[in-house]
């Protein structure tokens, strides 16, 4: 039989996926058991009781059953505005939502995420270099699918990182060139060390042909400065490399000294010859921000620099799916193009998103202090994006614990910590770190009125857990 185990592509077995591994597994198992679970391992905003806008719901809901728009009382029950919209948004589509759209996605739609675009950065942005995609997810899939021809291209992904990149990554037989972000300057990122990867990668053989910047950092949540992005687009000039920038945290922003700035922005910033060569594909979705829509599925990513004829190529490859999820669009429309002030529905829907957005910066405060309060372990301050990162300084009694049990020292945690406390967590192993030092990352997601109960109950555990294994001979290095 083709299909049994041992026949199976081997970068199928290869490619890890821990956000959904081990500790999701075992959470799964002990949720069925009738054990109160947290799912912390994911940022799915909506599954942890965060609700829904109401504007983009209400078109979204006209859009899908477009009949109540004939119905005489369907002002009594809409506003006037997303009745409007849902008019706009139909009158785009060749049938509706049940039919295919473009390959890229609908036009009008790549319209209004240009739009968008050009006011976010102040330069013109061109929507047939815009293709919306299943999430933010499958356009990285996309465009790494187009850079990677087999095992000696290697694409620069930063330690720690989102493990969607080393599994995709995997699966497309490449080869991942680690650079490790700083964790005691608040996870920067240095030059110094880039150059040191891409000369190591290619001492192996290694043809480095891209790099992935994610902003804010995920799972690190640190903000890239102006400064070090210039000094990353000079570089992957100078190198010449792609630049992937994962910027789909970039409404996530938890402090004012560093806000978001675009991987695009700066690189029409410096001007010639770096604005008209360095090629740059940015991902944005609508699963993250305030909208927290993961379930729909919807992205884009816009192309600069990228020669037409790679262009041609890129859409051959979106044609082979026919078509992203229709819904999903018109839901990246609505996120690119909110109410605007004078509108009906504005003031509720600046009520609601401004209400997420100061909630979630005060939950970052509460998740960063509280691990700062526990024994042996060490969290800087989540700046932006939906994730706390701490560092856990596991004492030399849990290494050899761990070891007899045949886990990796953070699984060994994270496991005893979910049986303890039903908080489900991802060990830092499966986003990458130094050797010999331990993570863990959760979302800032639980609701804020849960949190303390939260950080109380990690607390105890942590803490009874260092006692337990504290054997007196030391802990893990910083």
């Amino acid at each position: 039989m083709a299909l049994e185990y041992d026949l199976l592509n081997e970068n199928v077995k290869k490619c890890q996926y821990a956000v959904r591994g081990e500790l999701y597994l075992r959470a799964s198992e002990l949720q069925k058991e009738g054990k109160k679970i947290i799912f912390t391992n994911v940022g799915n905003p909506h599954a942890l009781g965060q609700k829904p806008l109401t504007f983009p719901r209400q078109v979204v809901a006209l859009c899908q059953a477009p009949f109540l728009l004939d119905d005489p009382n369907v002002g009594m029950l809409f506003p006037a505005d997303a009745i409007a919209r849902a008019k706009h948004y139909l009158s785009l589509t060749s049938g509706g939502l049940g039919a295919y759209s473009d390959s890229r996605g609908l036009p009008g739609v790549r319209k209004e995420v240009a739009e968008f675009i050009q006011r976010r950065d102040g330069y013109p942005s061109d929507p047939e270099l815009i293709f919306l995609t299943d999430g933010a997810s499958k356009g990285v899939m996309q465009i790494l699918n187009c850079v990677i021809r087999g095992e000696g291209d290697g694409i620069l992904v930063p330690v720690p990182q989102y493990p969607l990149y080393s599994a995709t990554i995997s699966l497309l037989g490449g080869s991942l060139v680690p650079y490790y972000l700083d964790e005691s300057e608040n996870w920067g990122l240095d030059v110094n060390n880039l150059r040191q990867s891409v000369a190591q990668a290619r001492s192996q053989g290694i043809s480095v042909r891209a790099m992935v910047i994610i902003n804010p950092g995920n799972p690190t949540g640190q903000c890239l400065s102006e400064a070090n992005l210039k000094e990353i687009l000079k570089f992957c000039y100078n190198e010449k490399l792609v630049l992937l920038g994962d910027e789909v945290y970039q409404q996530n922003i938890y402090q004012d000294e560093r806000p978001f700035i675009s991987s695009k922005k700066v690189l029409m910033d410096m001007g010639s010859p770096f604005s008209k060569e360095v090629q740059l594909v940015s991902f944005h979705t609508v699963s993250k921000g305030y909208w927290g829509e993961c379930g729909q599925r919807g992205g884009y990513f816009e192309m600069t620099n990228i020669p037409p004829r790679v262009v041609e190529e890129i859409y051959k490859v979106a044609s082979i799916a026919l078509s992203p999820n229709v819904s999903a669009q018109i839901f990246m429309g609505l996120m690119v193009s909110p109410p605007k002030p004078g509108d009906i529905s504005y003031d509720q829907f600046a009520r609601e998103s401004k209400g997420i957005l100061e909630s979630l910066r005060r939950r970052a405060r509460m998740m960063t202090d509280g691990f700062n309060s526990c024994k042996n372990v060490v969290c800087n301050f989540t700046e932006g994006a939906m994730y706390s990162f701490p560092q856990i300084r596991l004492p030399t009694g849990a290494l050899q614990a761990a070891k007899q049990a045949g886990k990796v020292p953070d699984v060994f945690y994270c496991l005893k910590l979910l049986e303890a406390t039903g908080i489900s967590t991802v060990p830092g192993s499966g986003f990458g770190q130094k050797e010999g030092v331990f993570h863990l990352r959760t979302t800032i997601l639980p609701a804020e009125e849960e949190m303390p109960e939260i950080m109380d109950s990690f607390k105890k555990f942590n803490d009874e857990f260092m006692t337990q294994y504290d054997n007196g001979f030391g802990y893990s290095r910083m």
